[in-house]
């Protein structure tokens, strides 16, 4: 069954986001509600939705800045926002709109007007989400469009890399130096398939800490290990020198892999190799920073 899409409703009036979040369900989304901006940003954070209907006045902080602050983080930067409000000045529009929102619609709403509106603004992101906003990598629908491509050939091999722990780097240092963990190796498999792959390799940003290589059987070992030793000598230099000499760093990052060769029959769906690859997997980079 396809995945369904996620909608966050940031709405303060109990009775308007009720009336949303029921209509959305009822249309097959999966709906989260909240009636404050710094919440709404820590979802955001831990999940990023697929789309945000935001209102402007909230209790905490203005909608205008929970969209701001969306914008100014590459996992959330191209998240499609449609500002749901009572203000019907055309300067209200038009900072919505400056900020960065796809869309505005005016309370009370037309219910049929803002489906139309959710449909639209998620099948334009749809688009945009065949390449990672923070790697700039092919994302997880395009990986799948490879793997249905594979799926009855024999000779190729697929490695699965899981940056472990990213999430105490990023309480400790920002999302931002999590973005640089990841753009970081990005390049290194890019470069590791560059020097020692073939042609027809391939590497994809595939969930938030995952990348997928696809690459040949004959050459699925040396990639590998090219791939353990660069993120062995790299985790290390994301974290300042003062905590790596002092020994601040009580979670360091590592990497997992996880190899699946290719088994005629063996795979039905593109998903049961990332699964298989996700499940076979297992520590085989760690940084030399020691725990204190």
């Amino acid at each position: 069954m396809a995945n369904r899409n996620k909608i966050l409703i940031v709405e303060d009036n109990a009775d308007t986001a009720e009336m949303l979040r029921t209509y959305f369900h009822s249309e097959g989304y999966d709906v989260e509600v909240t009636a404050w901006g710094r919440e709404a940003l820590k979802l955001c954070q831990v999940a990023a939705p697929d789309l945000v209907i935001q209102d402007i006045r909230l209790p905490d902080i203005s909608g205008y800045e929970v969209v701001r602050e969306l914008r100014g983080h590459s996992r959330t930067s191209a998240v499609p926002i449609i500002f749901l409000t009572d203000r019907r000045g055309r300067h209200d529009r038009i900072t919505g709109l400056k900020l960065g929102a796809v869309d505005y619609i005016a309370k009370p709403c037309d219910m049929p007007e803002l489906r139309l509106k959710v449909r639209n603004a998620l099948r334009r992101a749809s688009y945009a989400s065949l390449v990672s906003p923070v790697t700039g990598l092919p994302g997880p629908k395009v990986a799948e469009e490879r793997l249905v491509d594979v799926l009855d050939v024999d000779g190729w091999a697929a490695v699965y890399v899981s940056i472990v722990d990213l999430e105490p780097f990023n309480e400790a240092y920002g999302f931002v130096a999590g973005d640089d963990v990841l753009r970081a190796v990005g390049l290194i498999l890019n470069n590791v398939v560059d020097e020692v792959g073939t042609l027809d390799d391939f590497v994809a940003h595939v969930d938030q800490t995952g990348f997928l290589v696809i690459t040949q059987q004959p050459k699925v070992v040396l990639v590998r290990q090219q791939i353990t030793d660069r993120l062995a000598r790299a985790l290390d230099y994301f974290y300042p020198i003062k905590d790596r000499e002092f020994g601040r760093i009580t979670v360091p990052m590592k990497a997992e892999l996880g190899v699946v060769l290719a088994a005629p029959g063996r795979f039905a769906t593109p998903q049961q190799i990332l699964d298989a690859a996700r499940s076979g997997r297992e520590v085989v980079a760690i940084g030399h920073v020691d725990p204190a």
